[in-house]
């Protein structure tokens, strides 16, 4: 086996643990934890079972909600380990969340899914902060900095397109596409083909429908 193969084997075997228990047996009291998940799918619970045998305290989480009875966050809330979170939607079925919140025992702040999600994107963008929209025209903006950054329209070409607008990109032609077709009030797409509604797997939607206004069909014109 070559050195440069041997290397790559090592650092895959780095990111490989053998349990879930030695995945978080490094993660201290008092951790801000991230957990994925929404509406009983996607969430991480053998990682979050993980820590509830470790025992950790104090935890600070971020969450779409604060758990289902003792699913998903609620056995952390059971045992106490969580005492802040910010959350969008703590539930119906969050028991133990709300009597430990009604206690004064957990701190929480309820965050707009949609703001949550672009918090998590900016930290990832290593943005320190975002404008919304949220608020504006209401005394909670008395005092604060405003912009308008939308444009008008964009103009952005796409592969694919259905009769909905969903479209899909070829390679690198990707680029600023996907961004410019969020940011303007009308999208415009040039698309080099039209499909039937159904035709693009949803899992390959790179611009949902949502974001386009106006599709025209036209072959590319490639300068070189």
């Amino acid at each position: 086996m070559l050195a440069e193969e041997k290397d790559d084997e090592r650092a895959m075997k780095q990111k490989i643990y053998p349990d879930l228990d030695s995945a978080v047996a490094d993660i201290p009291d008092g951790a801000k934890i991230m957990f994925g998940g929404f509406g009983g799918a996607g969430f991480p619970n053998n990682l979050i079972l993980a820590l509830v045998r470790r025992g950790i305290k104090n935890v600070f989480a971020v969450s779409n909600n604060c758990g289902t009875k003792e699913g998903e966050l609620g056995i952390m809330f059971k045992n106490k380990q969580i005492k802040q979170v910010i959350a969008a939607f703590p539930g119906p079925q969050s028991n133990y969340f709300q009597e430990q919140f009604a206690a004064g025992e957990v701190s929480c702040e309820i965050v707009p899914q949609g703001i949550l999600c672009e918090r998590m994107r900016a930290a990832a963008a290593g943005l320190q902060g975002f404008y919304t929209t949220v608020g504006v025209g209401t005394e909670v903006a008395n005092g604060k900095e405003e912009r308008v950054i939308h444009a008008d329209y964009a103009f952005i070409k796409a592969d694919k397109a259905d009769a909905l607008g969903n479209l899909t990109y070829r390679l690198a032609a990707r680029n600023f596409n996907p961004i410019m077709a969020m940011a303007a009030t009308t999208t415009i797409a040039e698309v080099e083909q039209l499909v039937p509604v159904g035709s693009i797997d949803p899992e390959n939607v790179m611009t949902p429908a949502i974001f386009v206004q106006r599709i025209v069909q036209a072959k590319g014109i490639r300068h070189v």
